[in-house]
């Protein structure tokens, strides 16, 4: 990987040092807080500075190269600075999802012994300091509890900006004794648990950075980008594109902590946004957001979405009503971003498909055999590249690929005549209703172009005759309704074969979703199989 240039052989502070030397008085990180309605700057010298406190300030409670930081934080500027100063002294970065409670916070505490957590006083209205201190009564490795705005010895504050560990402390010296290498473990992160108990991703400097630097340059971005990362920098698309991607570039990140389509969009115009990264359900948002025609989105280029297959008619919404370029990508907490739509593909592929594979990653279809599809078949997803992470955490038999190192990403696909592929479903998620397939996201896709229909997911409900029928759960627009009558009127209309109509509409009023945005679907699998009959 790294004689063929997609290895770097480069850790972040190399790139950020570079630029906080060059551009000190630049901003880095604009915040906007929905906690206190207030928005904080912070340059790249103010950012190197806070880093390097932490970085001591954790060095001097124990923590060396090697080991693992757990912080349960929001979209804030110490996130950021917590990254840097893990790099700084060689310990792993573990980000947790600030949704995420007891149970999911104490498995994985006690998977990976960590001996520090670093959560915000309050966030949403929850206590999140009392949450930390029930976990770490749970886990017996975890000595060290800070709070972001708390007070007490347990703040954030009195700890980590503590200016006398400069003078305690040789900086230089511990820096470069604790320096990782860039094929050292830099970041666990654990999947989103979409189908069952969440496993701990590893992924190393080169691993990483063989993702964003192509990417980057994909889109031809630089210092003078301003990005927006609405979409929680505690997930992987998150981390890579708000985190990672600025500090490299030297350019500026601005963060919003809780999630408003009309904050998201004045804060677009107000900070001269030129790329945006969010889950579908923000693109979905911003696209239907009644003032966002009035809102100056000009120099925005580029709002990247992932985490879930894009339906058509939302990319044709969201870039008529938006203005900017829908870049679909694929990808996943393994692998990061390994296929996009390219800044000047035409239409067609940038609203039909999830783009084709990026530098140094490659993507195959093949059949239940392992043998490759024809193009324009579904099957199975596998990928392999130089973005692929090196392992689950302590849990070695779980990572298993395929002849020549293929990964099986348990995501079903299609690929073109060009090479660009289309996802068509989860593995987990096929509808096999009398032997035949159901195209789930094709008819899902159809849906979202209903004027009435603002998320729409279709699964599985099991059926004595047929093995299964398809179950369509729909979230309205405000003051809307849908019959099942109108809505398999509506199939019917665009050439929808009768085997594939769902069979069953449930109105809800909210999708249950992970906390990157993904549509939980088996937890309307459960509510579709105990639907009366």
């Amino acid at each position: 990987m790294t004689a063929a240039g997609a290895w770097h052989d480069r850790i972040l502070t190399e790139f950020f040092d570079r630029n906080a030397a060059d551009n000190p008085d630049e901003t880095a990180i604009v915040a906007w807080s929905g906690e206190t309605g207030t928005l904080t700057r912070h340059s790249y010298a103010q950012l190197a500075a806070m880093a390097d406190q932490i970085a001591l300030g954790l060095y001097a409670i124990g923590i060396r190269k090697g080991d693992i930081v757990s912080f349960q934080l929001h979209n804030c500027p110490e996130f950021l600075a917590i990254v840097i100063a893990c790099i700084r002294i060689g310990a792993v970065t573990h980000p947790i999802m600030p949704i995420l409670r007891h149970r999911e916070l104490t498995f994985m505490l006690r998977l990976t012994e960590s001996r520090v957590l670093i959560v915000p006083a309050r966030f949403r209205g929850f206590d999140h300091a009392a949450l930390a201190v029930d976990v770490a009564a749970a886990v017996p490795t975890l000595r060290h509890v800070f709070a972001i705005g708390g007070d007490g010895k347990a703040s954030f504050a009195n700890h980590f900006l503590d200016t006398s560990w400069g003078a305690r402390f040789d900086r230089a010296e511990i820096f470069a004794a604790e320096r990782p290498g860039p094929n050292d473990v830099m970041q666990l992160i654990f999947t989103s648990g979409t189908t069952g108990e969440p496993k701990g991703v590893m992924h190393t400097a080169n691993t990483l950075f063989a993702n964003v630097i192509p990417f980057a340059g994909m889109l031809a971005l630089t210092k003078d980008d301003v990005g927006f990362s609405p979409t929680p920098i505690a997930h992987q698309l998150g981390y890579l594109f708000g985190v990672l991607t600025p500090l490299i570039l030297g350019g500026t990140v601005v963060l919003q902590d809780v999630w408003q389509a009309d904050i998201a969009a004045e804060l677009t115009a107000q900070e001269n946004v030129t790329y945006c990264m969010g889950a579908t359900p923000f693109l979905n948002d911003l696209a239907n957001y009644e003032m966002i025609d009035r809102i100056d989105t000009s120099r925005l280029r580029y709002f990247i979405s992932g985490g879930a297959a894009i339906p058509s008619a939302l990319v044709r919404r969201a870039q008529a009503r938006i203005g900017c370029k829908v870049i679909s990508i694929w990808g996943m907490t393994e692998v990061g971003a390994v296929t996009a739509v390219r800044p000047d593909d035409p239409d067609t592929k940038t609203c039909e498909t999830d783009g084709t594979a990026l530098a140094h990653s490659a993507v195959r279809i093949v059949d239940p055999a392992g043998n490759d599809m024809p193009r324009g078949e579904a099957g199975r997803l596998l990928t392999r590249g130089s973005s692929q992470f090196v392992g689950y955490f302590r849990r070695p038999e779980l990572y298993s690929v395929e002849k020549d190192g293929w990964f099986d990403t348990g995501d079903l696909a299609r690929m073109d005549a060009d090479g660009y592929i289309r996802i068509t479903g989860r593995s987990k998620d096929i509808i096999i209703r009398g032997g035949e397939n159901i195209p789930v996201v094709e008819i899902e896709s159809l849906l979202y172009e209903h004027p009435a229909v603002q998320v729409a997911a279709i699964v599985a409900m099991p059926d004595p005759r047929l093995g299964e029928r398809a179950c369509a759960f729909v979230q309205m627009k405000p003051d809307t309704n849908l019959t099942i009558e109108q809505m398999r009127d509506f199939l019917r209309a665009r050439g929808v074969a009768p085997a594939y109509m769902p069979e069953r509409l449930v109105l809800i009023d909210a999708m249950p979703m992970t906390p990157s945005g993904k549509i939980q679907k088996f937890v309307l699998r459960e509510r579709a199989a105990a639907l009366p009959s």
